[in-house]
């Protein structure tokens, strides 16, 4: 399933209901669903959000392939961001004593297998892989 939606924050609207639609279809259950609708939210939010220039589109695609979950967003001519370089948050500090931002692309690295960023030409992938049905617990701030 691949789709474009528009580049603004309200396209969740959109987004939220395919996502569940393509779970659904696919019986993926709860707890990768909630992680598959977190990491959405979280990496389309970072390039409407921090990716300068932009066409007016951002392209998502949702691939099930055995027991792995592919998401895929794709954003055309953008200068490079790369949030593969943004630095770990220190989750074991008060709150008061860490920087704002981050949080979101660590919840993702800890919730899914693989995280992928490629830049070529203006156009940035962003690549999560996850596997799908796994009976192991997953604890996103250890």
């Amino acid at each position: 399933m691949e789709k474009d939606f528009e580049r603004t924050i309200e396209a969740l609207n959109e987004i939220f209901p395919l996502v569940d639609g393509f779970l659904s279809e696919h019986d993926i259950g709860d707890d990768d669903a909630l992680a598959i609708r977190l990491a959405v939210e979280e990496l389309f939010t970072n390039l409407v959000r921090h990716n300068s220039g932009g066409r007016d589109r951002i392209s998502l695609a949702l691939e099930k392939e055995e027991d792995r979950l592919i998401i895929r967003l794709t954003d055309f001519d953008v200068d490079e961001f790369d949030p593969s370089k943004i630095a770990i948050p220190k989750v074991k500090r008060p709150i008061s004593e860490r920087k704002v931002g981050g949080l979101g692309v660590y919840l993702v690295r800890k919730l899914f297998d693989e995280l992928h960023y490629e830049y070529e030409n203006r156009t940035l992938s962003v690549t999560a892989t996850r596997d799908i049905g796994r009976k192991d617990v997953r604890h996103p701030a250890s």
